[in-house]
């Protein structure tokens, strides 16, 4: 079973995610930034939902620490955010997010995502 690490602090976000994808995938979850490096490291997750609004250290700084450490960058990572503006989307890539999602998420768009990182 494919291992999926959530780095998402608000707590609806992380049923709603758990809620989808608990039966398809082993899921771990951090709750703040230092936290998603940290777990990205210990755990070794096949892929990562990244929040980019998160405490201690943001997504966009976390997606860059793990993407600079030559043991983890190889793991994809999908941004996700509430923020839909022009620009947030290559904000997330530029800091080293593989793909990017809008929250609310939109389940179809998501699983699709999965199949494309986890083939």
């Amino acid at each position: 079973m494919k291992k999926i690490l959530i780095v998402e602090d608000v707590e609806l976000n992380v049923e709603l995610l758990t809620q989808l994808l608990e039966d398809e995938y082993a899921l771990v979850v951090a709750n703040d930034g230092a936290r998603g490096v940290e777990m990205a490291a210990t755990e070794n997750p096949d892929l990562i939902l990244m929040d980019m609004s998160l405490p201690v250290l943001d997504g966009y700084e976390a997606t860059r620490q793990i993407k600079t450490n030559a043991a983890l960058q190889h793991i994809p990572i999908i941004g996700l955010s509430a923020h839909a503006m022009s620009g947030d989307a290559e904000k997330a890539r530029a800091a080293g997010c593989d793909d990017y999602l809008t929250k609310p998420i939109n389940d179809e768009l998501l699983f699709q995502k999965l199949a494309q990182y986890l083939k």
